[in-house]
């Protein structure tokens, strides 16, 4: 049985680093109306930094672009985080999702985006196309 959707929530942003902090900021006061406890709030801002974070360096390879981001929150204190870019898209998700991966060689990630996600929500789907982007799903049951 599918769950009553209580309220949503859609932001476009443009893709560029100051606006994850925007983002993380947005989807964690919308998130309130549901009472988290401060441990929940940490969790979710941390996720969207790093789903946002994502998308800026290795989507558009900090050249700009668009970010959209869904959040649904549902009966029984569930959340529903969507982030989506239309860069360039993942040619492996399953290798992209491994610990330690990164496609930014020069820089400073420790390609450990994906397992950070997964660490502070229930499930983390993710699906890509070559050249028209990716979207992340994230879901969290609050307690």
């Amino acid at each position: 049985m599918r769950k009553k959707a209580l309220n949503k929530m859609q932001v476009k942003l443009p893709a560029i680093s100051a606006n994850e902090s925007v983002c993380r900021a947005i989807v964690a006061s919308f998130t309130a109306q549901l009472n988290p406890n401060i441990e929940e709030i940490a969790d979710i801002k941390c996720a969207v930094s790093e789903a946002v974070t994502n998308a800026v360096v290795h989507a558009y390879r900090c050249q700009g672009g668009d970010l959209y981001i869904n959040v649904t929150l549902y009966e029984g204190r569930e959340i529903r985080i969507e982030i989506r870019d239309c860069g360039c898209g993942i040619p492996d998700v399953a290798l992209a999702r491994q610990p330690l991966y990164t496609t930014d060689t020069d820089g400073e990630r420790s390609g450990m985006g994906f397992s950070v996600m997964e660490t502070f929500c229930d499930r983390v789907t993710v699906s890509s196309r070559v050249g028209r982007g990716t979207r992340v799903t994230m879901t969290k049951k609050l307690v």
